[in-house]
């Protein structure tokens, strides 16, 4: 039987869950994380209901990476059917999932790529899209790897939340400064360009937190990524935390801010949502490969 050229690999970061990921082809490894001790693993013995109620009743809950063992398993299992595989991990600035990855990758002399393309949530989710339109065009797996690390950084994601507690628990403001927060019903916004979560701005409440959002965005499609916008390559994204409905709400705010983009949503990752906590509404941009 003739191997199938490349097979994609990703995390459950992407925001692709395991049945979709069935109908796309792909494989999806799961997030495993620790509440109060006990492992769970994202989309399969953790669905995003159980971990918010866990989180807001304060369950001590931490993230983890999947083990070397089952990451080489499956590339194993896969590399019987496929000549190739390309995988798409969390962004290494987040994550020390890419970076062990990388190592593994090593031990399969080049047939095994891991991209590191600086990307979480919808927009590492385009880039597994991306990863199956290069593949269909015959791309080899390190050509896809070398193009979806050139182009990780032509994205962009703002994010608002609800709480302060979980940034002062993870010691990123401080118990005063989130009090003083919480009484002015100040609303961070955060981003994250490629390596990290950094501060953005501060807003009085969430209107203006989302005012705050949709003027950065318009900001970087009329600016870094106006050439590429012009041509349509630039796909407009939005995700929650466990606030669906208003999600749907800030979905309807952003198709009439920006008439014409198809608009891609999804719960954040439980990985960021860790650090964040329930009630985040997040736009992100993040642009499409160029298939020659």
């Amino acid at each position: 039987m003739e191997k199938k050229r490349i097979a994609i690999v990703t995390d459950s970061n992407s925001g692709i869950t395991q049945r979709e990921a069935e109908q796309m082809g792909i494989t999806v490894l799961p997030m495993p994380f620790y509440i109060n001790e006990q492992l769970f693993l994202e989309d399969i013995t953790l669905t995003q209901e159980e971990f918010y109620k866990r989180l807001e009743e304060g369950a001590d809950i931490s993230t983890s990476q999947p083990s070397p063992a089952e990451v080489m398993e499956i590339w194993e299992k896969l590399l019987e059917k496929y000549e190739e595989v390309i995988h798409i991990p969390m962004s290494s600035g987040l994550s020390n999932s890419c970076q062990t990855a990388m190592v593994l990758a090593k031990e399969f002399k080049g047939r095994v790529q891991v991209a590191d393309n600086q990307r979480i949530s919808v927009t590492q989710r385009q880039s597994v899209m991306d990863a199956m339109e290069l593949a269909k065009a015959g791309k080899s797996a390190s050509q896809i790897r070398e193009i979806l690390e050139r182009e990780g950084h032509e994205s962009s994601i703002y994010i608002t939340l609800e709480t302060l507690k979980y940034l002062k628990k993870g010691g990123r403001i401080t118990p005063a400064a989130a009090a003083l927060g919480t009484v002015l019903n100040l609303k961070p916004v955060l981003q994250i360009q490629g390596e990290k979560l950094d501060a953005f701005s501060k807003a009085r409440g969430k209107k203006q937190a989302k005012r705050i959002m949709i003027q950065a965005m318009q900001k970087d499609l009329e600016g870094r990524f106006k050439d590429y916008a012009d041509r349509g390559l630039m796909c407009l994204e939005a995700a929650y935390a466990g606030n669906p409905e208003e999600a749907q709400e800030w979905k309807k705010e952003l198709e009439n801010y920006f008439p014409g983009m198809e608009i891609h949503m999804d719960p954040l990752s439980l990985s960021v949502a860790c650090h964040i906590g329930k009630g985040a509404l997040a736009v992100a941009v993040a642009k499409k490969v160029e298939v020659e």
